[in-house]
């Protein structure tokens, strides 16, 4: 469903060309947009995490989304990863070109090691410039989708969750081990800061852990 601030943009636009295109007449300067508003994205718990990679029995869709997570890729830089982005011997990994055009360095996880350089040696061996390829080449945004899909439904997981989702629930995360959110911003790869701070509205587990001053006095005792 759209929201309100939406519509609004999507009106003015219709109207705007209209304006330039039929009627010629530049009315950009006196059009006002209203601001718009920033959905806080669905996130997975650890466990469903968990639960949804445990359901992944191909080893190539499991590195696949298991990337996504490990690592905070979207989707686009999933798929356009290479087999000569990777430095094992440094263990880590570069994302070229992601959106904005702006390169970043990533960790390769320990768990994903073996696998990742496994995937990388295959690849190499069939002469493919892409780490993840199909029947048909390159994987596109879709297939991933797909797996996706397949497996929420395997795992049980009622909440929508889309390819993004653990590119959120990989920032959140990090937020709820107290990692500073500049940081994530770089593994992020987000150019403005505001843009990271979504995931400080949906860190629950952090808000959990305060407690209230109440609680923390000494030798205070309860209500009778």
């Amino acid at each position: 469903e759209e929201s309100a601030s939406s519509s609004i943009s999507l009106f003015l636009s219709a109207i705007k060309y209209s304006y330039s295109n039929i009627l010629k007449r530049d009315i950009t300067s006196g059009i006002k947009r209203p601001k718009r508003e920033r959905r806080i994205p669905s996130v997975l718990t650890k466990n469903e995490v968990k639960r949804f990679l445990e359901v992944l029995y191909n080893k190539k869709s499991k590195l696949m989304i298991s990337l996504l997570y490990a690592c905070g890729f979207r989707v686009s830089e999933l798929i356009n990863l290479k087999v000569n982005d990777f430095n094992f011997e440094e263990k880590t990994g570069y994302v070229i070109q992601g959106k904005g055009r702006k390169d970043r360095v990533f960790n390769i996880p320990e768990f994903l090691f073996k696998n990742l350089k496994e995937q990388v040696t295959k690849q190499k061996a069939g002469n493919q410039e892409y780490l993840f390829t199909g029947t048909k080449g390159r994987l596109s945004s879709r297939n991933i989708q797909k797996i996706v899909e397949l497996a929420r439904i395997k795992a049980g997981i009622q909440k929508p969750i889309h390819p993004h989702t653990f590119r959120h629930s990989f920032a959140t995360h990090l937020l709820e081990q107290g990692v500073d959110i500049r940081m994530i911003q770089e593994l992020l790869g987000h150019a403005d800061l505001n843009t990271t701070q979504i995931y400080t509205h949906i860190s629950q587990e952090q808000l959990k852990k305060i407690k209230s001053p109440i609680d923390i006095l000494e030798g205070t005792k309860t209500l009778p």
